[in-house]
């Protein structure tokens, strides 16, 4: 290939993985500097292979060219055998590992000479190379600083044309789903916020490549037609996994397709059995990013909606860190450098138990220290636009790096009180060895009663049994309401010999209700161990479960019997990793249900930032509201608890039971500086 003029380039036209112009689905361009074996050659577009697949007739072909070739024709293009992409799968690893080691040239070899293995091209591209690093600059000195920019935008010189364009198509999007109400895109004229506009959202392809076919990708995914969202929306990214490393996936995105099947009329269990497939995954998603501004005129001008949000200092009367569930106050900090190599001083950590970055200590001397603003401890949201909530160390080091003189921080400090619940965010056990163990806050009942979303219930079922006194019940169990998302004890195995799994009423999944009228319900995974233990010691026992059930059998009796098999294979690995699909909670009983107060402020008369689904339907009756999307950038997004798929079951105090969208909307939009949401969270489905 012919070596780029680099005068000619803009960053928004370069490809961020090859340093290459091309269209953004075709394959990247690399200049290779030795001769390529004809056996590491694709024989559709006759170039070294990318992301080499085998067919079942020993064919070798780059993904991208196989899948667009297969889009038109079902036969191998060499012999002619029929074929279809899912029998395809990814190349040995020797052989990939061989493409990798192909010596190639940065392709703006003009000022930079660098050759390198193709594998080093892209941390070269990003670290190393003078012309891509200017590039850079220049785009981000164009750009108005915006530190509420999720990462991964295509091109950051995207035109007003582009950007009406794509907020209209999410807008539309948006509008096909039935009830889909969004308060946080709903713009009045009166509103006396002239920086917010609307809102802009991206279609992006990513692949994901599984090493092993049983690798998880590492989402946790919620929605499907047979539940109130619809879409199939990812909720949460697990840390150190396949799409964590990846780094192009976020909460919130909507998965449009998977490998040319779209997922937008599929019901929960079949969207992710597509997602389960061994082969390399090709994702259409919907990603949100934000809301565009309208006044573009100063390029010193911060004072977005998200920032003025963000950057209340920790006494501010609507920041108040001590209130009740509230994990703290986001704020922003901007540190500016005497020159851009000098450090800032800043240790930055991981912790085991929460994903992100935290702040472990600020050398004395260092700009932090003297600066004075950050603190041990915070949590960092975002450095310079780039999401860091499930980022690692090693990339916001990177990040500071390669930043010019000015570092943007957005940071969540923690509460300094202890409140109530203890530490109300699942999972934040960071300053647990300062408080007193978390009371009994996660034992009281739900006093929130509401109806299980249309075609989800439940039913109890009683199991009575003599026994030996020393002969064991046969069931694994998980769960419990002190692990992360507070769930009820509930059966991750019927061991295949014993007396529950003869009687068969018993099942996988089944929520535990009570065993010799010792309620069950409200227990931590220790304590519910020991009563069972104790309980299973007497010759009769009396086991209550309750069972969830979904109108959508077919596909529950699909994944039913796949499990069954699972099961089989290996009980112990099997009982270890499995975990209920997120559509087996909705059904649970809402006395079952733990809540949480998740306090949201916010200055001014911007949106809170999550749009809903859900109420009053004349097709459907009343069903609960769930959120559906959160809008980067906003106090919901900085906020971090809010997940999609969550029930909101009370405004305030109030319960949303009975109400319609038109009702909750308002009431939502009439809180203008603080709002306390109540929400019930469940675990999405892992993939």
């Amino acid at each position: 290939y012919m070596s780029q003029n680099a005068a000619g380039l803009s960053w928004a036209r370069v490809c961020k993985e090859c340093g290459q112009q091309h269209e953004g689905p075709d394959s990247h361009l690399y200049e290779y500097q030795d001769e390529v074996d004809d056996e590491l050659v694709c024989h559709i577009c006759l170039q070294p292979l990318l992301r080499p697949m085998d067919t079942p007739c020993g064919h070798t072909y780059c993904f991208h060219c196989l899948s667009n070739f297969l889009k038109e024709q079902d036969f191998c293009p060499v012999d002619r055998q029929r074929l279809q992409l899912h029998q395809c799968r990814p190349s040995s690893l020797l052989v990939r590992n061989l493409l990798d080691k192909l010596t190639v040239m940065c392709p703006h070899n003009a000022e930079c000479q660098q050759q390198m293995q193709r594998c080093e091209l892209q941390p070269h591209l990003h670290n190393r190379c003078p012309v891509f690093r200017r590039l850079r600059e220049e785009a981000e000195k164009r750009k108005r600083p915006s530190w509420n920019e999720l990462k991964g935008r295509k091109g950051d010189g995207e035109t007003s044309e582009d950007a009406k364009h794509s907020a209209t198509q999410s807008r539309n999007h948006a509008r096909d789903q039935p009830g889909l109400i969004n308060p946080a895109y709903e713009e009045s004229e009166d509103d006396n916020t002239p920086l917010r506009s609307s809102l802009v959202a991206e279609a992006n392809v990513v692949e994901l490549f599984r090493d092993e076919p049983e690798e998880e990708l590492g989402l946790r995914i919620v929605g499907g037609k047979d539940t109130p969202l619809g879409n199939i929306v990812i909720q949460e990214i697990v840390r150190d996994s396949l799409a964590a490393r990846d780094g192009r996936l976020a909460p919130g995105d909507h998965i449009l397709e998977v490998n040319d099947v779209s997922l937008a009329l599929v019901p929960h269990a079949r969207a992710i059995t597509v997602l389960r497939q061994p082969a390399l995954l090709r994702l259409t998603v919907m990603q949100e990013k934000g809301f565009k501004l309208r006044d573009q005129r100063s390029d010193h001008h911060l004072s977005t909606p998200a920032t003025s949000t963000a950057s209340q200092p920790s006494h501010s009367p609507h920041g108040n860190a001590t209130s009740n569930h509230n994990p703290g106050t986001v704020l922003q900090v901007t540190l500016m450098k005497s020159q851009r190599t000098e450090p800032l001083g800043i240790k930055l950590i991981r912790k085991s138990d929460e994903s992100g970055v935290f702040i472990l200590d600020l050398l004395s001397g260092g700009l932090a220290a003297k600066d004075g603003k950050l603190r041990n401890n915070d949590k960092v949201l975002a450095i310079n636009g780039h999401d860091l909530r499930h980022g690692t160390p090693e990339s916001a080091a990177q990040i500071i790096q390669g930043s010019e003189v000015r570092v943007n921080f957005v940071v969540m400090r923690p509460a300094e009180a202890q409140e109530e619940g203890g530490s109300s965010r699942d999972g934040q056990h960071s300053r647990a060895s300062r408080r007193a163990p978390e009371p009994q806050y996660f034992r009281r009942r739900s006093t929130y009663m509401k109806d299980p979303p249309g075609g989800f219930s439940s039913q109890e079922k009683t199991v009575s049994l003599k026994k030996e006194p020393r002969l064991s019940l046969g069931i694994t169990i998980a769960g419990g309401r002190d692990c992360r998302s507070r769930l009820p004890v509930y059966i991750t195995s019927v061991q295949p010999v014993g007396c529950l799994h003869r009687d068969g009423t018993i099942k996988r999944g089944d929520v535990l209700l009570s065993i010799n009228g010792v309620d069950l319900t409200q227990l931590t995974y220790n304590e519910a161990v020991s009563v069972l233990k104790a309980q299973t010691a007497q010759s009769q026992v009396v086991l209550r479960v309750i069972q969830t059930l979904s109108e959508d059998s077919e596909d529950d009796t699909e994944a039913g019997s796949k499990e069954e098999l699972d099961f089989m294979d290996d009980p112990r690995d099997d009982a270890l990793n499995w975990t209920p699909l997120w559509t087996r909670w909705l059904g649970l009983p809402s006395h079952m249900h733990w809540c949480r107060d998740v306090v949201l402020q916010k200055t001014n008369n911007e949106s809170w930032g999550f749009s809903i689904v859900g109420g009053y339907e004349e097709s459907h009756g009343q069903q609960p509201f769930f959120i559906k999307t959160i809008v980067p950038g906003t106090p919901a997004h900085f906020d971090g608890r809010l997940k999609c798929g969550d029930e909101i079951v009370a405004v305030n105090g109030a319960t949303t039971v009975g109400m319609n969208n038109s009702s909750l909307i308002p009431m939502l939009k009439l809180q203008k500086n603080k709002v306390t949401l109540t929400v019930v969270s469940w675990p999405g489905s892992l993939v």
